[in-house]
């Protein structure tokens, strides 16, 4: 074992100690991103070139800072996204949320798909939508200026359209012809506040993290705005938390528009995401 692979071995504990959920991964992880090499390479650093400012990192991390922000990457399906304080860090759970919505957008029988993403945050998911369905126009909404410094950042280069604004009044000019509007909004319910990791509770932005007493205060006006720039049989997609699988597919009704209300779970098998179409006239 080279001194490299020794240092990981005792910041595994440390964090461990610290209560970190996967202590082995972010040990490694900021051992490659300290050294400049991939995680399967630790074992190529010389002991002449162990750098002892890994433990610097190990010690944000062990204060429960974000892996993401202490290594200034995340990482979301096929993309490498830079991310920071202001910016909600994407979590491994979106991702069967997109997955979906990518099914079901390669599933329609659209040339040219048209597809709004509803606080986009880092642009996660507008990105892999327009990486994923090459042929997609892809529209991002984002209101916080401080998000919006790492939005820009990347989705410079892509062929997402970034808008900044109010979700719920966005995009008027798109009314009745969206294929589908996605979202990962806030979802926790402010009374849950004590019980939020350290890493969300403490470095993700509030408004990306809470939303009123129940937790469904955006979902609802997404509800709206959904139904609002969605064409007859779009789709809508909005993550929430697995403790709400059985209230949100009930905000989209036949009553208020909508047909198939259903609830997906991500890998877990938890709910996780809630799906519905707008009802044909």
């Amino acid at each position: 074992m080279n001194l490299l692979l020794a240092e990981v071995a005792q910041a595994t504990q440390r964090l461990a100690a610290a209560g970190v959920p996967s202590p082995r991964n972010d040990a490694e992880e900021l051992a490659a991103y300290v050294h400049d090499v991939k995680r399967g390479e630790l074992h190529t650093v010389p002991d002449a070139d162990f750098d002892a400012r890994y433990w610097e990192t190990i010690a944000r991390r062990e204060a429960r800072e974000p892996l993401q922000h202490i290594t200034g990457r995340a990482y979301f399906r096929y993309l490498e996204l830079q991310v920071g304080p202001g910016v909600f860090v994407p979590r491994p759970e979106t991702e069967s949320v997109v997955g979906w919505a990518i099914d079901a957008v390669r599933a329609m029988d659209v040339v040219e798909p048209l597809v709004v993403d509803l606080c986009t945050g880092s642009g996660a998911i507008a990105l892999a939508l327009a990486q994923e369905v090459p042929r997609s126009t892809v529209h991002a909404v984002e209101l916080s200026e401080d998000a919006l410094v790492w939005t820009r950042k990347n989705v410079e280069g892509s062929r997402v359209h970034l808008h900044h604004g109010d979700a719920f009044a966005a995009l008027p000019e798109l009314d009745g012809q969206v294929d589908l509007v996605i979202s990962n909004p806030p979802y926790i319910p402010l009374t849950e506040w004590e019980y939020v990791a350290p890493e969300a509770r403490d470095h993700d932005p509030e408004m990306a993290l809470f939303s009123g007493e129940d937790g469904l205060d955006t979902i609802r006006r997404i509800e709206r705005t959904a139904h609002r720039l969605l064409r007859p049989g779009g789709v809508v997609v909005v993550e929430h938390a697995d403790t709400q699988g059985g209230q949100v597919p009930w905000l989209f009704t036949e009553e208020r528009g909508w047909a198939d209300a259903a609830d997906h779970p991500d890998l877990n098998n938890r709910p996780r995401f809630a799906t519905a179409r707008k009802a044909l006239p």
